[in-house]
């Protein structure tokens, strides 16, 4: 597991956030509590190795400045995705029950309809990030070649395994 570079872990964590948004999307019973878990696995994992690729990528010197930078994507994520996507389409989708007399108030929503489309937006924002994460590892191959062959990260005087 130590051989394997961190944007590695990154794509399989994107590639499980698919699922687990498609599993919200299918809203079949009992997948909400399944894809809460692996959403909030993946979370975790990524945060905890975005920290060390980004020493590694870009080094110390201005390693605040990125972690700050990095910091930025969650928030904004969140007021993109939720206020602005999420809540546009349950907007559309509770305006057009209530011309269908499903429901007594425009702003009311119910069924799965009301947030399918996000969660399927989000899949596709998943798959993205998962193809970035491949390309990005292709391309920085050689940085962890140079990093993990030349044993800079062993102590010296200790074993080579």
């Amino acid at each position: 597991l130590k051989a394997i570079p961190r944007t590695i872990w990154m794509t399989v964590t994107q590639l499980i956030m698919l699922v687990a948004h498609l599993l919200f999307a299918s809203a079949l019973s009992g997948t909400l509590y399944a894809a809460t878990a692996l959403l909030g696995i993946c979370y975790g994992v990524q945060f905890s190795i975005m920290i060390p690729t980004a020493s590694e990528l870009f080094g110390l010197k201005h390693f605040g400045v990125i972690y700050n930078f990095i910091g930025i994507g969650n928030p904004l994520g969140a007021l993109i995705f939720s206020a602005g996507l999420a809540g546009y389409v349950y907007d559309k989708e509770a305006e057009k029950q209530f011309a269908e007399g499903l429901v007594t108030s425009d702003e009311t929503c119910l069924g799965v309809m009301c947030f399918r489309l996000t969660f399927l937006v989000l899949a596709g924002v998943c798959a993205l990030g998962s193809l970035l994460s491949v390309i990005l590892t292709v391309r920085i191959r050689p940085v962890y070649q140079m990093l993990y062959s030349g044993g800079s990260f062993r102590f010296r005087g200790t074993s080579q395994s």
